[in-house]
């Protein structure tokens, strides 16, 4: 008996799938015979332009020259408030040391940078920027007043607002 109640579960398991893809075919089959409703219109943000072509850049101005501007998370890299057009950041110069370096900020009233720049992954202090933090513009970016790509519903973080 023990025997048997296993092959009748397997049979039942079979039964039903079987079933189950027949309903699945005729369903189907009935949607191919519906008519077919307006096509929906998708519109990326490429604008339609082909893959293997670039579209132009957009105007987006950058605000210049003013104090620092609020922060909208916790740990959020400063905004650049100043342009950044023709900066070069290469592995043997940082156009942004020009001003930013600890040496030079009060001749240019800069923000010095900061003193976590100068700690290498395992914490030791070092006398320099630290190699990993030597690219500023991976974590931190110029202000703009571009609209957000796609409306939203972020807000600061409670301790900032």
């Amino acid at each position: 008996m023990n025997t048997v109640m296993p092959q009748m579960a397997r049979q039942l398991a079979k039964l039903v799938l079987a079933a189950g893809l027949v309903w699945m075919g005729a369903d189907l089959a009935s949607a191919a015979d519906a008519p077919a409703s307006a096509p929906v219109k998708l519109q990326g943000l490429r604008g339609g332009t082909p893959l293997n072509q670039d579209n132009p850049p957009e105007g987006a101005r950058q605000e210049r020259d003013h104090g620092p501007a609020d922060r909208d998370f916790v740990q959020q890299p400063p905004l650049i408030p100043h342009t950044t057009a023709g900066y070069q950041i290469t592995k043997n110069y940082n156009k942004c040391m020009d001003c930013h370096a600890w040496q030079k900020t009060k001749v240019s009233g800069a923000t010095k940078v900061s003193v976590t720049h100068f700690r290498t992954r395992e914490g030791q202090e070092l006398d320099n920027i630290s190699p990993r933090r030597y690219f500023c513009t991976q974590c931190h970016v110029p202000q703009t007043d571009a609209r957000p790509l796609i409306d939203n519903t972020f807000q600061r973080a409670r301790g900032l607002q």
